[in-house]
This record gives C-alpha cells, sequence and structure tokens, in this order.
C-alpha cells in the first residue's frame, strides 16, 4: 500500500455538482484488478478510473474502468474526466491538442477546442440494428410507456450494451418512473427533442436519461457512451442533427451538457470538466 495522486471530476458541466462525477487513481501500476474493484466499490460513484502507462507507443496512457459492479471496457464521462485529470497533473500528449487514450475497446482519440473543451471520437458499434421483439416488449414494459410512445429503438452497444429509444418529445423523456426490476439485464438510453421554445430556455436540443440497473446505477447522471451511440445511429438516420446538443440528468437535479457533433466520418463527444477533489489515496 502507498499513496498515489488522485482527482475526482465532475464532467459534461463547467459548474461543480451539476455534473457527473469520476473518482480518477492517477497512478495505478502494480494494483491488482481485486484492489481496483474494492476501490471502485468503495468510492461508490457510477465510475472509477486508473491510469496506467500504455502498452502501445500510440497511446498517450491506458485507462482501467470500474463501476462499483465491475469493469467496462469503455465509458464516456470516464474518459473525458479522465483525460482531464490526467492533463492538469501534467500529463504531456504525443500531439499538442489531442490525445489517444488506451482501454478495453481499443485507442480512443480524444481532442481539445480553443476552450479547453474535451471531446472524443465514439469508438464503433459492437452491435446495431432493430431490437428483438421480446426485448422491445421488456424496454417498453420496464419504461412504463405505451408501444405507440415509441418512436424508435435499436442496439446501440458500443462497450456498455445499450439499447437506444426515443420517445415523442423531451417532456416525454422527463416522464418516465421506469420499474428497474423489469429492465433486468437492459441497459436503456431515452432521449426526445425540445422544440424552439423549449431548446431556446435550457439551452439544449434534446434530453436524455440513461438507466443501467444492472451495474448498480439506477439513473446514470449524464452519460457519454449512450450519446456516443445515440448519435451514431440518429444523425445518420435524419432524426438530429449533425451539431446539437444534449441535456442529461435534469431529474436528478443535475444540470449536465453534452455537446455533440459529426465531423466527416467521426461523431466528436465532449462536454466541460472541472477538479472538485485532489490529494493523495493511500492503496
Amino acid at each position: 500500500m502507498r499513496s498515489r495522486p488522485f482527482a475526482q471530476v465532475d464532467v459534461f458541466t463547467a459548474e461543480p455538482c451539476l455534473g457527473n462525477p469520476v473518482a480518477v487513481v492517477l497512478d495505478a501500476v502494480d494494483l491488482t484488478d481485486e484492489q481496483m474493484a474494492a476501490f471502485a466499490r468503495w468510492t461508490n460513484l457510477s465510475e472509477t478510473t486508473f491510469v496506467l502507462p500504455p502498452t502501445t507507443a500510440e497511446a498517450d496512457y491506458r485507462l482501467r474502468i470500474f463501476t462499483p459492479g465491475g469493469e467496462l471496457p469503455f465509458a464516456g464521462h470516464p474518459t473525458i474526466g479522465s483525460a482531464h485529470a490526467w492533463l492538469k497533473a501534467g500529463g504531456a500528449p504525443h500531439t499538442p491538442g489531442s490525445l489517444v487514450q488506451e482501454c478495453g475497446v481499443g485507442l480512443v482519440r480524444l481532442r481539445q477546442d480553443d476552450a479547453g473543451r474535451l471531446a472524443f471520437a465514439a469508438p464503433p458499434l459492437r452491435r446495431s440494428g432493430p431490437l428483438e421483439s421480446e426485448v422491445l416488449a421488456q424496454v417498453v414494459r420496464s419504461l412504463r410507456v405505451s408501444a405507440d410512445d415509441v418512436r424508435a429503438a435499436a442496439w446501440i452497444d458500443n462497450g456498455p450494451r445499450w439499447i437506444g429509444v426515443v420517445l415523442p418529445d423531451a417532456a416525454a423523456v422527463l416522464d418516465v418512473t421506469p420499474d428497474l426490476a423489469a429492465m433486468a439485464g437492459l441497459d436503456v438510453g431515452v432521449i426526445g427533442r425540445y422544440d424552439a421554445e423549449g431548446a431556446a430556455r435550457v439551452g439544449a436540443d434534446a434530453e436524455v436519461r440513461a438507466f443501467v440497473p444492472d451495474l448498480g446505477i439506477a439513473e446514470d447522471p449524464v452519460t457519454g457512451s449512450l450519446n456516443a451511440g445515440l448519435a451514431q445511429w440518429l444523425i445518420p438516420a435524419g432524426v438530429l442533427p449533425e451539431r446539437y446538443v444534449v441535456s442529461q440528468g435534469t431529474v436528478l437535479r443535475r444540470a449536465g451538457r453534452v455537446h455533440v457533433a459529426q465531423v466527416a466520418d467521426n461523431f466528436w463527444i465532449g462536454g466541460d470538466a472541472v477538479i472538485c477533489v485532489t490529494g493523495q489515496v493511500r492503496l
């Protein structure tokens, strides 16, 4: 056991306590899988990450991502939060203004704009396409909505096994009161558009919510991986424009904002981040 540099970062917000926090152990060399999992259970955040030296010259660092229930091959807000913490701790990327993260899904590219906002390039979907009829029936039942309210549904698995659901509008998304027991075995994200008046009032084009009961997370406050999958599905389908802003976390009294942009073949998922805690942990 020794002291290791640590940061807790609030992601998809520039104001502390309104986004999605991630705990980041900035030196995880020689930690075992069991020690990482135990610390992630102890922090009890949706994700805790561990920064390691890369195993390939293409990457700037390697990241392992744990929930209280186990390890993930990829997750969005931990990617942005960990990159932010790594840079603030003095990390120097091979290429200024961009980073390459090595993780369970392979290499994930990030870029940094002039304002310092980080965005990651969405990894390829591992599974896409329509839901099986029995899965769709379970989704409808678990969301406690009518089948007619589901305007579209699809697999958008990019590591986390997301199912994306389009509801009639943002108000329908905010009204969802899920049956989490009925959702067992599924990771479900819902999205609905704001009209022009609502978008101007909220400062976002759509509202998103994410339900992950099997990982011990009833509702995730703000979710990069889900928004990456939704963008890869709904922008090519013409449901969403090539650039838009998502509001997420409203029901949880958060104010997350996810900035999405398709540039050529890449879907960039970005947001602000702010460090709320720094120090040392003994692991």
